[in-house]
């Protein structure tokens, strides 16, 4: 039997909520029918006590330490993947096998140029522009090479647009910073791996040769690993709510980045 909570109104209106439980055994109210039903609706002023979805993506528990991701504890994920196959875990639900990893690191790979009629983009923002800034307004102009973005929602285009983003996002953000610097923009180098060709795109300059180091590889696999979900904060809220006005993808993510 589902477990209920009662509500009693002013008026003499009674109504019996569902009871929800996590994955953890937290408590929720079911409060989507009480408009419809009573008239009446909430008031929870910065949403502190509304969940806006259910998700199985991410359980976050910042007071005892906890951050799980599909249910894997991070700290194992930190010891034994990488950025992109804690990506792959994300998007399906499952740490890919051997061929899915190959398939979905080919064709993040394939993505990480951009239009080259974007590098113009940059010379509209001055040297001391942010990069968060210049960064979601190049992420918001991908809408206009990728107008199927905007079509139907389907699962091919959510991995499509996923990589695109992932891909993508590395190296506007290296442009960025370099347009910020006055140094010149390095392409991506696809045989590297995903954080080598970001650190060689944001570092290396074409005087001299960039030696990676592997600690500091190591050290953005793990930032990009733990600050890779954070369940339905401030940034991951507003994609949602943008999205759900129809808004392209990557409009929607470029909200985000400025939430």
């Amino acid at each position: 039997m589902t477990e209920k909570a009662k509500i009693i109104l002013p008026d003499g209106q009674t109504m019996d909520l569902p009871v929800l439980t996590g994955s953890e055994n937290e408590k929720g109210i079911d409060i989507s029918g009480l408009r419809k039903q009573t008239g009446y609706i909430t008031l929870d002023p910065g949403f502190v006590n509304t969940g806006s979805c259910e998700s199985s993506i991410t359980f976050l528990d910042g007071e005892k330490g906890i951050l799980q991701f599909r249910g894997y504890p991070i700290e194992e994920l930190a010891e034994k993947s990488t950025f992109i196959e804690v990506a792959y875990l994300l998007i399906n639900g499952e740490l890919p096998k051997k061929d899915q990893l190959e398939n979905f690191t080919n064709r993040i790979s394939l993505h990480s140029m951009i239009h080259e009629d974007m590098r113009h983009f940059f010379e509209g923002f001055s040297q001391s522009s942010h990069p968060m800034v210049i960064l979601s307004a190049m992420i918001s102009s991908l809408s206009a090479y990728y107008a199927e973005a905007s079509g139907k929602a389907s699962i091919e285009n959510l991995e499509i647009n996923s990589a695109r983003l992932i891909a993508k996002i590395s190296t506007i953000a290296a442009f960025s910073y370099k347009k910020s610097v006055g140094q010149p923009f390095v392409y991506p180098r696809d045989e590297l791996p995903y954080c080598a060709k970001f650190l060689n795109m944001m570092f290396s300059v074409p005087a001299e040769s960039y030696e990676l180091d592997p600690v500091i590889e190591k050290s953005l696999e793990l930032l990009l690993i733990l600050h890779a979900d954070h369940e339905q904060n401030c940034s991951a809220s507003t994609v949602r709510v943008v999205g759900s006005s129809m808004a392209n993808v990557y409009a929607s993510v470029a909200s985000g980045i400025l939430a």
